[in-house]
């Protein structure tokens, strides 16, 4: 019993390799979320033309860091650090949303890390990683809904639960399932030799 403790232990510790990769994911997230930001502001014109509350589906870009990370990396914490670091890269990189960006990487990598620490860090199949990324589109959607610098804040409570909706779908499908195919990809070349994800590309979608 001994042995299976300290195994357990190991597990669940963060290695120095670990560290480096979150923080290559985090990084390469930053970019992602300074690109997708500048994206989002011409695609967002035409969907505030037809239904403001559309906007949420374009949410998913800024959460792919969360679900990836913990995909790859498999120990507590990887979707919040992930997360959290990338909004502080698109912070350094010049946000057009300005320091609120910090809290809402925050909060979205807490949204995908309470969904993979339900599942005791131990499931990553499809269905999780989607409901990883819903869970951070939940809180982004609440963040961005009820934060005192939410952007739209001013909208009614039928408008805000619609963009809530539209944002944890997005969250599943953006960052959740495309998150999932890109961790089996990588798994693929072997580049994941040294992590628990090493064997994601022949693992069981739904079990």
């Amino acid at each position: 019993m001994a042995t299976t403790a300290v195994k357990k232990t190991t597990t669940k510790s963060w290695r120095v390799v670990d560290i480096v990769v979150a923080a290559l994911i985090a990084i390469a997230g930053g970019v992602i979320f300074w690109a997708w930001s500048q994206g989002a502001a011409a695609v967002s014109a035409p969907m505030n033309a037809v239904y403001p509350p559309l906007t949420g589906l374009i949410a998913g870009g800024w959460m792919i860091p969360a679900v990836l990370g913990m995909l790859i990396i498999r120990k507590p914490g990887a979707a919040l650090f992930c997360e959290t670091v990338a909004a502080t890269g698109e912070l350094l990189m010049g946000s057009q949303y300005g320091a609120s960006v910090l809290f809402s990487g925050f909060v979205q990598g807490l949204g995908a890390e309470i969904i993979f620490a339900i599942f005791v860090y131990r499931k990553f199949n499809l269905p999780v990683a989607l409901l990883a990324g819903a869970g951070a589109g939940l809180f982004c959607g609440l963040n961005d809904s009820f934060a005192p610098w939410g952007w739209n804040i001013a909208y009614s409570g039928g408008d805000k639960l619609a963009y809530i909706i539209f944002t944890a779908i997005s969250g599943a499908i953006i960052a959740g399932a495309l998150s999932w195919i890109a961790t089996r990809g990588l798994a693929k070349t072997g580049v994941l030799s040294s992590f628990a994800s090493r064997k994601a590309a022949t693992e069981p979608v739904f079990s």
